[in-house]
């Protein structure tokens, strides 16, 4: 899955985005339809509303036909991203106005100050403190994968009157949703631009990290397990950090969560046990939290602006361009959507990883 950047107003990879320099990033521009006089037409943002305008590029796709190809793509893209939708349904989401033209997002890290004072007539000075602010940075790449059509295969469909195929543009949008879940767990690695770098809930230098017993010990027990959970609370509120949390279980974990809590009849299972603790709002499975060589990785997850929150400069959108003389339609499903996971300046955050 390919990430690229814009620098000093140039491509640093794909002569696609050389198209959206000349159009001040508008995405519109590279989506050309066909309207009912058999014209093309683009949508352009003209002051804050869309508007049609004609076009000189060849359209491949008739208006409707770019609806459902959208559609079947975002509902792809969507499948089974859990971290990412809870994140996004708890409003912990930063919009980026013309994302595309913005390659970093300067934040700033903060201190605390000290505590509130008590008198009866307020007239005691208190301390004048100040919280200390320290500039941090945030990259924001272009999550990306393309898919080709030839010239053929669209001369075809317009004949036939049958519509394009949408496997291929289905998978690129799984593709691009795998990536953005992957970057926000830290299984997309690391990615460094512009004197910052984004991290995920796993690889994050600044989260709590947490020793758990292998569930497949002699050892591990279910009540084990709750106290080590109950530990990982403790944690993060050592770190002034109170929930609500959401615990995050790599798929290997589902054959214990949800078996018996205890023996005997009309026990509860594991997963509903650990959801009665105060400040657990959820407990849920994640495909891409395990890897081959670590298998059983919980995280804790604060659902606060302050622990983490999702930046958005593009949501998921397709775009359409053609080469090889118009013999190759090119399409690519691409979006700006990345993590920024927060810690204030002492490196206090409200991300607990557990792990054997």
């Amino acid at each position: 899955m390919p990430v690229d950047m814009l620098y000093q107003g140039q491509s640093t990879n794909n002569s696609l985005f050389e198209k959206l320099l000349a159009v001040n990033f508008d995405v519109g521009a590279l989506r050309p339809y066909i309207g009912n006089d058999g014209k093309s037409y683009i949508t352009q943002n003209v002051h804050g509303e869309p508007k049609a305008v004609r076009t000189n590029a060849d359209a491949t796709l008739t208006k409707e036909a770019w609806k459902q190809f959208d559609t079947s793509i975002m509902r792809a893209a969507r499948q089974r991203l859990r971290a990412v939708a809870d994140v996004r349904a708890a409003g912990l989401t930063y919009g980026i106005p013309n994302g595309m033209g913005t390659t970093v997002l300067e934040y700033q890290k903060t201190s605390d100050i000290n505590d509130a004072h008590i008198s009866m007539d307020g007239l005691v000075l208190g301390s004048n403190d100040r919280p200390i602010f320290q500039s941090a940075f945030l990259p924001l790449p272009i999550i990306h994968k393309d898919f080709q059509f030839s010239a053929r295969e669209v001369a075809t469909s317009r004949r036939t009157g049958a519509p394009l195929d949408t496997t291929m543009g289905e998978l690129a949008g799984r593709k691009v949703g795998e990536m953005t879940e992957k970057l926000l767990l830290g299984r997309g690695g690391t990615y460094a631009f512009g004197g910052g770098s984004l991290y995920g809930m796993t690889n994050f230098t600044s989260r709590i990290s947490y020793t758990m017993t292998d569930p497949t010990d002699s050892s591990w027990t279910p009540q084990l397990h709750l106290d080590e959970v109950l530990a990982m609370r403790t944690l993060a509120q050592d770190y002034k950090h109170y929930g609500p949390f959401v615990l995050y279980y790599a798929t290997k974990w589902d054959k214990y969560l949800d078996n018996d809590f205890s023996a005997g009849k009309g026990s509860i299972t594991l997963r509903a046990r650990l959801k009665m603790i105060e400040g657990i709002s959820d407990v849920r499975t994640l495909d891409y939290l395990d890897t081959s060589s670590s298998t059983y990785n919980v995280v804790m997850l604060e659902m606060d602006p302050l622990t983490i929150r999702l930046v958005i400069g593009m949501e998921v959108v397709t775009l359409e361009w053609e080469t090889m003389g118009g013999l190759l339609k090119n399409y690519k499903v691409m979006c700006i959507i990345v993590p920024q996971l927060r810690a204030d300046i002492d490196g206090n955050t409200g991300i607990v990883h557990g792990s054997i």
